[in-house]
């Protein structure tokens, strides 16, 4: 756990802005990670200082040239953080606006006939571009449905499904609702063993924060990230795109570069926050690792972080020393099971005979901000087949401690107290 050695969890926490402070409640405890992550100060400083240059790319001035080039050195970091030695990278709006994009020009341009593959696990993102895209190209879109016990759904789901006709297969890499991730190259590998050319495009927004991205290992087509929700700031989608995918017609400008996915003059500023975060793993890293090789450094950070999160979830669940933890209190529903390995940092709870809008209500009062998901068009896929209207996310991150979480269970625990009385 990163908070076993004090000196370390303090200057990780030193690093981004609000940890334990809302500018506009005060002190506070920050467990809605999953619905955008804490920022880095050196991402808020950069954000700044590129708003106020009034210069744009392709000129031939001093400026341009700088701008030009710090695009290209966030591109190599970018490359270096998800490991990936082919294809590119580049920004739109958001994750959202690139999952559509590309899954329009995946489905649109690829061979007649055939079917789009996904399931139900889905962000509505990904399931509603599919079905857009899929119903204007005549193809079904079949969706795999996950396995409610687990939260997540695996290759051998996939491989039941996949025909040799696939065209696009969709995977979400974590879900934001139940926090359990998937074995991206093994599914992956599943469907490449039936329909070998499938555009293969995965979603990584909530996954991207949690865990090592290693582009080159899985066998894909398109990796999109939101990197909001990974230390950096709002208003920007971050892609990478196979060669194979890049080839492909897309919206772009008549007579421009045909390999050009970016529509419009770029922000140097989204390309230079993204590699704050990059630049930031690699510190992190040195804490863990004496290599010098930046990937080793990003990859040591990973591990670092994914141990740490399992440890928080674990003591949320399991409790800390004497104080019981969420699988002790007899009114607490943890969802997709207590010792499931594919949760990533989030726990997914109810309280019986308290709705969840009351308990994040309840939780605010006491300085601990958490989320309420309802059965709606974002976490119905999820909630529905479990029987459930709502429920709370509890959603942590590596600057997140044990101290945190004690916090939460007390609150927990003095809620229940609460409604005996």
């Amino acid at each position: 756990m990163l908070s076993s050695d004090q000196n370390i969890i303090e200057d990780v926490r030193a690093k981004f802005a609000h940890v334990d402070t809302c500018p506009f409640q005060g002190e506070r405890i920050f467990f809605e990670n999953a619905g955008g992550a804490l920022t880095l100060k050196s991402v808020v400083d950069t954000s700044a200082k590129f708003a106020a240059i009034p210069d744009n790319q392709g000129r031939d001035n001093p400026a341009s040239y700088a701008l030009v080039d710090i695009i290209e050195r966030a591109k190599v970091k970018a490359r270096l953080f998800f490991n990936a030695n082919s294809g590119q990278f580049f920004v739109g709006e958001s994750g959202t606006e690139l999952i559509f994009r590309i899954v329009c020009a995946a489905i649109m341009a690829s061979e007649t006939g055939g079917q789009v593959l996904g399931s139900t696990l889905e962000h509505p993102a990904t399931r509603s571009a599919c079905e857009k895209w899929a119903k204007a190209a005549g193809k079904p879109h079949v969706l795999i449905k996950h396995d409610n016990e687990t939260g997540s759904v695996d290759a051998q789901a996939y491989a039941r499904e996949v025909t040799e006709d696939t065209r696009v297969a969709t995977i979400l890499h974590t879900s934001p609702v139940s926090g359990m991730g998937v074995d991206v190259a093994a599914i992956s590998k599943a469907i490449r063993s039936v329909a070998p050319n499938c555009f293969i495009i995965v979603d990584g927004i909530q996954h991207a924060a949690h865990g090592g991205l290693d582009i080159d290992a899985y066998d894909i087509d398109a990796y999109i990230v939101s990197p909001y929700k990974m230390f950096s700031r709002h208003g920007y989608g971050l892609a990478w795109i196979s060669d194979r995918l890049s080839a492909l017609d897309h919206n772009s400008l008549v007579g421009g570069p045909k390999e050009n996915w970016e529509l419009g003059t770029r922000d140097t500023g989204a390309y230079a926050t993204f590699a704050d975060v990059v630049e930031y793993y690699e510190w992190l890293g040195s804490k863990f690792t004496d290599d010098n090789n930046p990937r080793a450094k990003i990859m040591a950070a990973s591990k670092a972080i994914k141990s740490h999160e399992t440890d928080l979830t674990n003591a949320m669940i399991k409790g800390i020393g004497n104080q019981k933890g969420l699988a002790d209190m007899p009114e607490v529903t943890v969802l997709c099971g207590i010792d499931n390995p594919l949760r990533e940092g989030l726990v997914a709870m109810n309280i019986e005979g308290m709705d969840a809008l009351e308990l994040v209500e309840a939780l605010n009062k006491r300085g601990i901000r958490t989320h309420a998901r309802k059965a709606d068009h974002y976490s119905g896929n999820i909630l529905t087949p479990l029987g459930l209207s709502s429920c709370v996310r509890v959603s942590m991150c590596h600057y997140n401690t044990e101290h945190e979480v004690s916090t939460f269970l007390s609150a927990i625990d003095e809620i229940i107290e609460g409604m005996k009385i």
